[in-house]
C-alpha cells in the first residue's frame, strides 16, 4: 500500500508518519518512508526550494511552473514507490500529488477545480506517478498550524519558512482545499485526523489499526 500523509506546514504530518512508522514496525509489518519535496536528493525541488525563497526571478510567481517542478520531483522515484507497494512494502509518504492539487488550487481560487484535475491529469496520467492506496489529511486550523512553523523556524535556523510557508492566507485557503479533497475522497479514500492535540500515540496507533484492517 501507499499511504500519503497530507496537510499544511506546521500540522504535524512528519510527527505522525513517524509515530505510524513506529507502530507498524512493532507489528512486523515492512515499512518505507519517504518525504516530498526531496530537497537532498532531486534537482528539480532544489530548483522549486531556490524559486520558494525567491532566488529563482519570477518563477515562483507561475502556479503551474513551481507545480511542475514539484511534480517532477514525485516523477523521478514513482516507479520505484510503486515496486515497493508491489512488494509488500507499506510505503509511507510525507506530502505527495493530493500537496500540489491543494497548494495550486489555494493559489488560483478562481479557477480551483481545473488546476487540481490538471495536476492530477500531469502527475498521474502523464507522468505515471502512482495513486496512492489511502490519504490521511493531519488537519489543523491555519493559525496553529503557522504557530507551530514559527516555533521551528525560532529552533531551528535551517527550516527557515519559505515564501509559501509565510503566506498565512495562501495557508488558509491551502487548509479549506484539503479539507474540499478529504470530502470529495478524491482519487482514493480519504481519512482526516485532527492534529490539534498531542495525543499522537492514539492517533498513529488508530491509523496502524485502519491500514491493517485494508490489507487483509
Amino acid at each position: 500500500m501507499i499511504i500519503a500523509f497530507e496537510g499544511v506546514d506546521g500540522a504535524g504530518k512528519n510527527t505522525l508518519v513517524s509515530a505510524v512508522e513506529q507502530e507498524l514496525i512493532a507489528r512486523e509489518v515492512a515499512v518505507a518512508r519517504a518525504g516530498f519535496p526531496r530537497y537532498e536528493e532531486s534537482v528539480h525541488a532544489q530548483l522549486a526550494s531556490a524559486a520558494l525563497h525567491r532566488n529563482m526571478g519570477d518563477l515562483i510567481d507561475s502556479t503551474y511552473g513551481m507545480a511542475t517542478l514539484f511534480a517532477l520531483d514525485r516523477a523521478e522515484v514513482g516507479e520505484q514507490l510503486q515496486e515497493l507497494s508491489d512488494d509488500g512494502y507499506v510505503v509511507l509518504l510525507d506530502r505527495f500529488t493530493a500537496s500540489n492539487a491543494a497548494y495550486s488550487a489555494a493559489r488560483e481560487p478562481d479557477t480551483s477545480e481545473q488546476v487540481i484535475q490538471w495536476v492530477a491529469d500531469l502527475e498521474f496520467d502523464s507522468l505515471g506517478i502512482p495513486v496512492p492506496d489511502l490519504h490521511i489529511l493531519v488537519d489543523v486550523a491555519a493559525d496553529v498550524a503557522a504557530e507551530r512553523a514559527e516555533q521551528r523556524e525560532a529552533e531551528d535556523a535551517s527550516r527557515a519558512r519559505d515564501a509559501y510557508e509565510t503566506d498565512n492566507g495562501l495557508q488558509q485557503r491551502t487548509v479549506v482545499a484539503y479539507r474540499q479533497l478529504a470530502h470529495a475522497q478524491w482519487y482514493s479514500p480519504w481519512e482526516v485526523v485532527d492534529s490539534t492535540d498531542d495525543n499522537v500515540s492514539a492517533r498513529a496507533e488508530a491509523i496502524a489499526n485502519l491500514i491493517t484492517d485494508m490489507r487483509r
